[in-house]
């Protein structure tokens, strides 16, 4: 399941504007990120923070916003911010941008990478990086928020920009909703998102009328078995034979029970058993990541896992008391949906806006997680999620010809070109806005 100085402070949004001699909106974008989302991004890369720790981004989040006239309200659920801007009668409308860092040593080469070195929740020293692009996003935020204070005649109604925690380990958008962010702020009517991209060109953006990303469980197999010495295991059963049974029977569901068309994935992440070479153990435990689009295939793998897991045990011979657990999380991230009808709209929109070039198709590119689910499933709220490219094409063509790969992310060699990525999803968003949005 990933990332982006000194600052003046103005107090007016007239005042900080650089947009009034700018004919267009890209123009007006690519002179705001010279003047000040460039350096913005340089800070957030350079300044990292892990789930649930972002004091310092969100603060600086917050500034940037309340900088431009929103009113900011901090630490909801947890280091969260949520920003308000009233103009008017109209929707209100809801974009998203996630705050954290991972626990990976930098090794991008950049001359801005991440040296910081911090504690993790469990107290260990830990480098960190924005190794996902959330600094783009973050920094994107921004952006949209500062052209669209600049053009508030243009547009009617109330934008809520949220500045999210803790979207790589999982608790950050469910714990906004948990603090009662609807009830607080009023429910909006529709959301928008983006996440920069590795494997999409510098500048391009993909908008999925399906689901651009899957659900998640998270499973926890503990299987148990009879210790014995090593050299007796007549004597026993053991758990790290029928742990990698279990393993490769698992394999079987994705390519027997479900059907071709509908797409899973159920991958073992971990398989920790024994304490010695001669000593064979009492446990072994099997870790899962379980990828999903429909709650029908979602419950068809939870199901066909346990079944597979106790029925292997019981193969071997296990007895009825010492059958392995299976355990679910109670906290699995939902899929996420793109409404069919506003990403059309969208796509139409950009297409005009942006041209024909801009946008590009989805590709498979596997079954990521993302939490923003959590904002749009339950109410249901129309929104879209759409990706923006973050790779020169220079870098594809000489991956092609058997050059250095593109790094993905999560990796140390992570890096996303900012400028490109910044401006591209500040415009998709800012026509996003204006569309649903429009005074007219």
């Amino acid at each position: 399941m990933k990332k982006l100085f000194t600052l003046a402070l103005i107090s007016s949004a007239v005042a900080f504007s650089p947009f009034a001699f700018s004919s267009s909106t890209s123009d007006k974008i690519d002179k705001d990120y010279q003047q000040h989302l460039g350096p913005l991004w340089d800070h957030f890369h350079q300044n990292p923070e892990l789930s649930l720790m972002e004091f310092k981004t969100a603060k600086r989040l917050a500034t940037e916003l309340r900088t431009v006239g929103f009113t900011v309200t901090e630490n909801v659920g947890g280091t969260g911010i949520v920003a308000l801007m009233k103009n008017g009668e109209g929707p209100t409308v809801m974009v998203r941008a996630d705050m954290d860092g991972l626990p990976v040593v930098e090794a991008s080469g950049l001359t801005n990478a991440s040296t910081v070195i911090t504690k993790d929740w469990n107290g260990k020293e830990v480098g960190v990086m924005h190794a996902c692009g959330h600094d783009v996003h973050i920094t994107s935020l921004v952006g949209t928020a500062r052209h669209m204070a600049s053009i508030k005649s243009q547009w009617s109604g109330t934008l809520m920009l949220i500045g999210q925690p803790a979207e790589e380990m999982g608790p950050g958008a469910s714990a906004m909703m948990a603090d009662n962010l609807w009830q607080r702020f009023g429910k909006p009517d529709y959301a928008f998102a983006f996440h920069v991209g590795s494997g999409i060109e510098a500048g391009k953006i993909v908008v999925d009328e399906g689901s651009p990303y899957a659900g998640a469980d998270t499973v926890d197999i503990i299987v148990h078995g009879i210790g014995a010495h090593g050299a007796y295991p007549h004597r026993g059963k053991d758990p790290i034979v029928i742990g990698a049974q279990i393993v490769n029977n698992l394999q079987t569901i994705i390519s027997r029970e479900l059907a071709p068309r509908y797409p899973g994935v159920i991958t073992v992440g971990s398989f920790h058993a024994g304490t010695k070479h001669n000593i064979i153990s009492d446990r072994a435990h099997l870790q899962l990541t379980v990828r999903s689009l429909t709650p029908e295939v979602r419950e068809q793998l939870l199901s066909a896992i346990k079944r597979i897991a106790i029925g292997t045990a019981r193969t071997a011979g296990m007895p009825e008391d010492k059958l392995p657990e299976v355990n679910v999380s109670e906290f699995a991230y939902p899929p996420t949906f793109n409404d069919k009808a506003l990403a059309k709209r969208l796509k139409e929109v950009l297409t005009d806006k942006m041209g024909d070039l801009a946008l590009i198709e989805p590709s498979a590119t596997g079954m990521g997680a993302e939490d923003f689910g959590f904002f749009t499933t339950k109410p249901y709220i129309p929104s879209v999620y759409f990706g923006v490219g973050g790779t020169p094409a220079a870098d594809f063509k000489r991956e092609a010809k058997g050059g250095a790969a593109v790094p993905s992310h999560h990796s140390p060699l992570f890096k996303i070109t900012p400028e490109p990525a910044v401006k591209a999803g500040v415009e998709a968003t800012v026509h996003a806005l204006l569309d649903i949005m429009n005074k007219q």
